[in-house]
């Protein structure tokens, strides 16, 4: 996926492409190393050079408002037909879907069981990382197929948490 986002006037060609699991990404032609998880709906756990830091993302009447290390910016996708997440809706994936671990952390609390039915968007557990509460939800509507973890476990960033079908 290939994206222009105008960041506070200046606009950045982002690309994201995956290999396996994982996603590859590119800022303006370069390879960047990072991680990007979301946690909640609009919320995003990134991992960049080794740092973790906490992304909010709002839709504001002129495009995207971001607040990242206690900073806000303006930000517009410059085709919004090319961005599938336009107006805070979230994108609900189909298929099976795997939850991984979006970082290193405790298991605080389970919010589902297996078995049981799910919407897009719902929590299906808490995750304790350096003394932040995170909520993990399903971007898919479906039944919990496998739930991986228990509370009290602690978990690697990527493990597998949970399966929804």
């Amino acid at each position: 996926m290939k994206l222009s986002v105008k960041i506070d006037g200046r606009t950045r060609e982002v690309e994201a492409t995956r290999e396996g699991s994982r996603l590859r990404w590119r800022l303006d032609g370069r390879a960047v190393e990072a991680d990007a998880v979301e946690v909640a709906a609009g919320t995003y756990s990134i991992l960049l050079g080794g740092q973790a830091f906490e992304v909010r993302v709002q839709a504001s009447g002129d495009g995207l408002r971001v607040h990242a290390g206690g900073q806000e910016f303006s930000a517009a996708i410059v085709d919004p037909r090319a961005w599938q997440g336009r107006h805070g809706h979230t994108v609900e994936v189909e298929g099976r879907l795997q939850i991984l671990a979006p970082m290193p952390g405790k298991i605080l609390r389970l919010l589902v069981k297996q078995g049981d039915l799910i919407q897009a968007g719902q929590g299906i557990l808490v995750v304790e990382a350096m003394k932040m509460q995170n909520e993990v939800r399903s971007r898919k509507t479906g039944i919990v197929e496998k739930l991986l973890v228990v509370e009290g476990k602690t978990v690697n960033a990527g493990e597998l948490l949970a399966v929804v079908t």
